[in-house]
């Protein structure tokens, strides 16, 4: 009788405790489109990086992109929508030109009306194709929230209104400019760095970098306000024809939430950032990483005195790199003790053989930087392979080559992870010297190992604020409550011109006033002096 008893009583108890299990773990799926149209694949591993993390929780994912992804997971549902044979032809010879030209912040602000215009305009494209429209003409499509890539195409806030659920921004860098007005960010003053000056963790900027901070800012702004004119064309022709969307400027006030590739207290400036933007930087870092192919295991285990790894991104190839600095590289590597892992993406045209380097048309980067036998990171810079490298504590040797590599290699030699060469007049004895100072020197790996604490140490993983914030979205239907306020003002109320005008006004007033009343007293005070002053008698004549 007693065992019956317990037994009736446990089963209840049991059952109770699965339910509770299985609603605490948040299980109910939500259906999630991502809309990932920059032809950038560093951009898109970032991108992936989130919707694959949610994926992993249990979430049903569509992925529209333009280019197939390096990351993705077994659930995720992909529609590539690719750029034609005659446009990689051309992205491809406005890459070569940007690698022959100088990196600087102004450089890049050149490409975007040039060259880069074509990733810009092809975006529009892609929401264009029959495959992306579908989407949303099917009406058996339902999406509880659409995750859009940021690069240069923020009409895509309409998505929002085209898909009636809430969107969310994805950016593969810091808070920035560009990406500030979805959440009502404040505008920085110059006093505070933006994303292209490099400046020590909590040291003021001199006078110099203020100053190009402030004209650099100023300049974004511009050039933000010119495109947003050409985003307002994009917008009308992709929604305009709706009548249940709304207007451009609307639409940009209804993002619920912003994920930067950042991580501002390791990383720097200290900024303030409304609850909205949320850092997730190093999100495509995997926090155990998987085992490397065999035959680049086999390469790093013969490695007796270290091994370098050599990638200069995924957008740059060796073919837009002149081929007598490619030669002089070639030299530099190939008289080295070390084993090189150079990214190359033409095994037909190596640029030499040597028993020391191995060539590959694509890499596990950061599997590879996790490895305890690479020393050296040889890097265009780029956000994803600094942060990669920094989270492992591996020194790099920068090569910039356009938009926000000069100032992330600034920024790397200023705290002292590594160093810097001009990609454009390297000379063979110049690399070779980088390299071997960087090699020598601890100092650099072991400020990078104190970083690399920094950079880990954080109340919720990259991964865990992904899955966080969006079910947080998902659960208060859009939660409009974060927005800050500046969304919804205009530019004058934003920055008080109104207010100013009004003092203005006030004092231009009492200025007048005064004017007056100063005017009045003194017409008074001279009348009066006249009538007490002394008078001339006159001479009678005789």
């Amino acid at each position: 009788m007693t065992t019956t008893a317990s037994s009736g009583s446990v089963l209840p108890l049991l059952l109770a405790l699965i339910t509770l299990s299985v609603h605490l773990s948040g299980t109910d799926s939500a259906n999630i489109l991502g809309v990932f149209t920059s032809h950038s694949p560093s951009h898109l591993i970032v991108h992936m990086s989130v919707v694959k993390t949610l994926a992993e929780q249990g979430h049903n994912v569509t992925v529209v992109s333009s280019m197939q992804p390096k990351v993705t997971h077994k659930s995720i549902k992909h529609i590539v929508i690719p750029l034609s044979e005659d446009e990689e032809r051309l992205l491809h010879a406005g890459m070569s030109g940007i690698a022959k030209r100088k990196p600087s912040f102004w450089s890049t602000i050149r490409s975007m009306f040039s060259s880069l215009i074509l990733l810009i305009d092809k975006q529009v494209e892609v929401l264009e194709d029959e495959r992306f429209t579908q989407l949303y003409e099917n009406k058996d499509n339902k999406f509880d929230v659409v995750i859009v890539g940021y690069f240069f195409n923020t009409y895509q806030v309409g998505l929002g209104a085209k898909f009636n659920c809430p969107i969310i921004m994805s950016w593969s860098g810091p808070p920035m400019e560009m990406v500030d007005g979805f959440m009502g960010n404040p505008r920085l003053i110059s006093s505070v760095p933006n994303m292209n000056v490099a400046v020590k963790s909590g040291k003021p900027m001199n006078f110099t970098q203020r100053l190009m901070n402030l004209l650099s800012t100023n300049a974004m702004r511009v050039l933000s306000t010119v495109l947003d004119y050409r985003f307002d064309g994009f917008y009308r022709r992709l929604f305009g024809s709706d009548k249940n969307i709304p207007s451009y400027a609307e639409a940009k006030k209804n993002v619920s939430l912003l994920f930067c590739n950042s991580h501002a207290i390791s990383e720097g400036p200290i900024r303030p950032n409304v609850p909205g933007i949320v850092e997730i930087g190093g999100i495509q870092i995997k926090e155990k990483p998987d085992a490397l192919p065999q035959d680049i295991e086999e390469f790093l285990a013969k490695a007796k005195h270290g091994a370098i790894l050599f990638s200069l991104g995924s957008n740059l190839k060796g073919e837009h790199i002149q081929p007598e600095i490619i030669t002089k590289i070639f030299n530099a590597l190939s008289s080295l003790k070390q084993h090189v892992i150079w990214k190359w993406e033409d095994p037909k045209h190596l640029p030499g053989t040597a028993s020391n380097i191995m060539y590959k048309k694509w890499l596990p980067q950061d599997d590879i930087l996790a490895h305890k036998k690479i020393k050296l990171f040889i890097t265009h810079a780029g956000k994803g392979g600094v942060a990669e490298a920094q989270y492992h504590g591996v020194p790099m040797l920068a090569l910039p080559v356009f938009a926000d590599q000069p100032g992330n290699a600034d920024k790397l030699v200023e705290s002292g992870y590594g160093l810097r060469v001009d990609l454009l007049t390297l000379e063979e004895d110049e690399l070779k010297a980088a390299i071997k100072q960087i090699l020598g020197n601890p100092s650099y790996a072991e400020k990078l190992q104190r970083f690399s604490k920094l950079y880990r140490d954080r109340p919720m993983t990259a991964r865990q604020s992904v899955v966080y914030w969006t079910d947080y979205v998902l659960r208060h239907h859009g939660a409009p409550h974060i927005q800050s306020p500046l969304v919804h003002m205009s530019f004058v109320a934003s920055n008080n011109l109104d207010v100013y005008a009004l003092i203005a006004a006030v004092l231009y007033v009492v200025y007048l006033v005064l004017k007056i009343v100063f005017k009045f007293v003194g017409r008074k005070l001279c009348g009066k002096s006249k009538a007490k002053g002394p008078q001339k008698k006159k001479v009678k004549k005789q």
